[in-house]
């Protein structure tokens, strides 16, 4: 068996019965299940929700994004070995530590198999909460261009690159495009500060102004519980990206969760804390493969500007990239996975074969 079908590149055309059209996202396909099988599973399953919840099966994928592009590799590789399993059990491990610790429910009501999670449909806020224990990357680049505000935060002058920040800092920017908010432009991933927040929750899509103070806690919590666990296996965890939702409850409470994926190398950085002590950077995360494409290609402005998204797209469809570059990304999220789980991490041989049977014989989910 070749290592392209190990793979799972393509994830939106899996024959799982749903009447809406499959959400497709970067690296995640969605597949919003009938009222029907929705009402179902609640009551077989007994999943802590409003009956008539609605619930979907996402399904992670191989496929590896940077850049906001999707890459791949020699030989007919469209993606990363390992990558998804890896990404959703470092996702599961921390989703239950919250759990564990008190913090809060994620979005996930089961895991049929490595690749898929049926979920409950959230009332996103529209807020990427970005949290930094270190001034690094874009933060880094804008400080040495001698910006000190950011996000309505001032840092202070003699800060040294990939140094240790006195406090954990909430960075946040939007999620999709949001109208008629004052000092707010009508753009994706567009930095906001607190008081943007605090004066338009309800366009952020907080409940209530209570909301805003409870995602900053359980945001701090987050990255507080990852932040230890990771310190535990000689990690440090640099910054990190949560998303936040709202759910109702089978009582009718509705309640704060963490949705989307948390703590795992595509949505944070994580570093070896001992080549660190010893002024090394050694990732344990995407940024090692974007640092590799900066590199790869002559002209790195392509990938870093965004004016020229054409010709970063025609990079990414038009080369293959060398197999060692994918394969040494396959050894780094599935070396960060094993050491944060305490789990082996098990290639399939099939996996979307693996999910259409799991789904047919335990669920009865699937379109025959």
């Amino acid at each position: 068996m070749s290592l392209a079908d190990q793979v799972l590149a393509v994830n939106d055309d899996l024959p799982i019965r749903t009447d809406k059209p499959v959400h497709s996202g970067k690296v995640r396909s969605v597949y919003w299940l009938t009222e029907a099988d929705s009402r179902r599973l609640i009551k077989d399953k007994g999943y802590d929700v409003a009956e008539d919840a609605p619930l979907a099966i996402m399904v992670i994928s191989d496929r590896i994004s940077a850049f906001d592009c999707i890459w791949h590799g020699e030989g007919g590789l469209k993606g990363v070995p390992g990558k998804g399993a890896a990404l959703n059990a470092i996702s599961n491990h921390w989703f239950k530590l919250f759990k564990e610790s008190g913090l809060a429910d994620s979005h996930i009501l089961d895991i049929p198999h490595p690749f898929i999670w049926i979920v409950q449909k959230a009332k996103p806020v529209m807020i990427e909460a970005i949290c930094r224990q270190y001034i690094t990357g874009s933060m880094w680049r804008a400080y040495a261009q001698g910006e000190r505000e950011f996000c309505g935060i001032t840092l202070p002058e003699g800060l040294k690159k990939d140094s240790k920040l006195d406090d954990v800092l909430i960075t946040p920017s939007t999620k999709g495009i949001l109208r008629d908010i004052p000092g707010v432009p009508e753009a994706d991933d567009v930095n906001i500060t607190r008081d943007n927040i605090v004066d338009n929750y309800s366009a952020f899509n907080f409940s209530d102004i209570a909301g805003v103070a409870q995602y900053e806690k359980l945001l701090k919590e987050g990255f507080a519980v990852i932040s230890g666990a990771l310190e535990k296996i000689d990690q440090t965890f640099v910054d990190t990206k949560f998303e936040f939702g709202y759910v109702t409850d089978a009582s009718g409470n509705e309640k704060l969760i963490y949705m989307d994926e948390v703590g795992t190398p595509d949505s944070s950085r994580i570093w070896d804390t001992t080549a660190y002590q010893d002024g090394n950077i050694v990732e344990n995360s995407k940024e090692g493969f974007r640092q590799f494409l900066l590199n790869y290609f002559p002209d790195p402005d392509i990938l870093l500007n965004k004016e020229r998204m054409p010709e970063r797209e025609a990079l990414a469809i038009n080369n293959a990239l060398p197999l060692d570059a994918l394969t040494s990304v396959s050894e780094t999220y599935i070396g960060i996975a094993e050491k944060i789980t305490g789990q082996k991490i098990v290639l399939s041989d099939n996996p979307k074969q693996e999910i259409i049977d799991i789904l047919r014989r335990d669920y009865d989910l699937i379109a025959d």
